[in-house]
């Protein structure tokens, strides 16, 4: 559809404006205003206060001083530890324990195998 804008001819398609004609259920007058204000021809008012408070809103950038990172203590569990410690002085003596990681896990050799235990201590159900 040609559409005479303040002396100046658009191109406005049809199908745009049949279709908010349907769906919005306006009239074929303001479903041209609409398209007109969508594509910048004309300014709204309610559409200009709306964009200015949008460029208004703060955004949060990186900043330029580093994070400082807290040194966290670890708690150790001595129900694992002593588990544990029962655990390798019962391998102990048939193989060789290679490294020991915290109270959570140890690894050995047997022979010519390598193996590691973990211990897991789950958390109790949820009620």
């Amino acid at each position: 559809m040609r559409y005479n804008f303040n002396g100046k001819e658009i191109n406005i398609p049809d199908a745009e404006i049949a279709n908010s004609v349907k769906l919005l259920g306006i009239s074929q007058q303001e479903a041209i205003e609409m398209w007109l204000d969508d594509n910048d021809y004309t300014t709204n008012e309610e559409v200009e206060t709306l964009t200015e408070k949008a460029k208004e809103v703060k955004r949060y950038e990186k900043s330029d001083k580093p994070r400082t990172k807290t040194e966290k203590t670890r708690k150790v569990d001595s129900e694992k530890k002593t588990l544990l410690d029962t655990l390798m002085d019962a391998i102990r003596p048939r193989a060789n324990i290679t490294t020991v990681k915290n109270e959570a896990e140890f690894s050995f050799t047997l022979g010519a195998n390598k193996y590691t235990v973990k211990l897991v201590k789950h958390r109790p159900p949820k009620k």
